[in-house]
């Protein structure tokens, strides 16, 4: 009997009678992260990383009832070793490690492998079936090097505030802007909206050393704004807010920026391909690393990538879900009902 089966809630473990992400609420999930296309209100228990139920509670609602583990601690569930493996997604994401009765699946939810220098790196878990993410699952997907994007992201903010421009950058509140914080620390000060603020809060309480940034008010002058960096949601992208600012200029971080006739592109004045997802190359090596008879392609390019598995002697298989491709639009949802800034700023 295979470990997990897809279902209309979500990947289901019959043997521990769990849910991994469940799109529903369930008696027992398992939470791969913080995300809100991964983690949803309403489920009677949650199983997370210890990083990651800060997060959600913050987020979510501080009555959660939340277990944790850290990375390579493990529970037993009707017989189901559940454990957890950094996934390099974001702060607190985790690969979901099941083992029963010697055989082992790995779901991976979301992941990266380059370290970004603020979540704990992907580390490869071997396994008989892996269920890998294919968001960026594309060849036209190939990032550089994070120092690379992030020199081109100083050298335009510093190139503003010569213009006396407001550089103002767009991230989401959980995962992206924490890595734009880390990795841009000394460019210049960094305001960041109120989301940005509420999640930092809660990482730093989790115990995550976080560079000190300038939660956005009413009261800061817009011309202290154009001497720094300005990081808000997708929800903010096109706000009355950012107009009232001293030259504003708007630059997107996001993979989706690889293409830059992707409508993402449409609307700012510059955009940096900064993912937190694996791109093509990184797919398939972190693939290869588990050593997997058999993959599970979800989330994104799913037909095209299970298709070129197959062709490369991996076997694969196309698994629909409820979520596709990365979506702004999920994340904007849930920037917005964390905010109660939204309209003041």
């Amino acid at each position: 009997m295979a470990l997990i089966t897809f279902t209309k809630r979500g990947i289901y473990c019959k043997q521990g009678d769990f849910y991994v992400d469940p799109w529903w609420p369930v008696d027992y999930a398992v939470t791969t992260h913080g995300h809100a296309d991964h983690v949803r209100f309403g489920n009677k228990h949650y199983l997370c990383h210890t990083l990651t139920a800060a997060i959600i509670k913050r987020r979510i609602s501080p009555d959660l009832d939340v277990q944790t583990l850290n990375y390579g601690e493990s529970i037993v569930r009707n017989g189901v070793n559940i454990s957890f493996f950094p996934a390099g997604h974001i702060i607190g994401s985790a690969q979901v490690r099941l083992e029963y009765k010697g055989e082992i699946c790995v779901i991976s939810g979301d992941y990266k492998i380059e370290t970004d220098g603020i979540s704990t790196p992907f580390e490869p878990v071997k396994c008989h079936s892996f269920v890998s993410e294919s968001t960026f699952g594309l060849p036209i997907y190939k990032w550089q090097k994070q120092d690379i994007v992030f020199n081109e992201i100083k050298n335009w903010v510093k190139d503003n505030i010569t213009q006396q421009k407001t550089s103002i950058l767009i991230a989401y509140s959980l995962g992206k802007a924490q890595r734009l914080i880390k990795n841009l620390n000394g460019t210049a000060p960094i305001y960041v909206h109120n989301s940005i603020a509420n999640v930092n809060e809660a990482i730093i309480d989790a115990g995550v050393d976080l560079p000190e940034t300038i939660r956005i008010t009413p009261e800061i002058a817009k011309t202290d704004l154009q001497q720094g960096i300005v990081i808000v949601p997708p929800a903010m992208r096109d706000s009355k807010w950012i107009k009232t600012l001293v030259h504003p200029v708007t630059g997107i971080c996001s993979g989706w920026m690889q293409v830059r006739s992707h409508r993402r592109w449409q609307s700012a004045d510059a955009g940096f391909a900064l993912s937190d997802h694996a791109d093509w190359p990184g797919l398939l090596e972190a693939i290869k690393a588990t050593e997997a008879e058999k993959v599970y392609v979800t989330h994104g390019f799913t037909a095209a990538y299970s298709r070129f598995l197959n062709e490369i002697g991996i076997e694969a298989e196309e698994v629909q879900t409820k979520f596709g491709q990365e979506d702004d639009d999920d994340k904007m949802d849930e920037d917005i009902k964390e905010s109660n800034l939204v309209t003041k700023i």
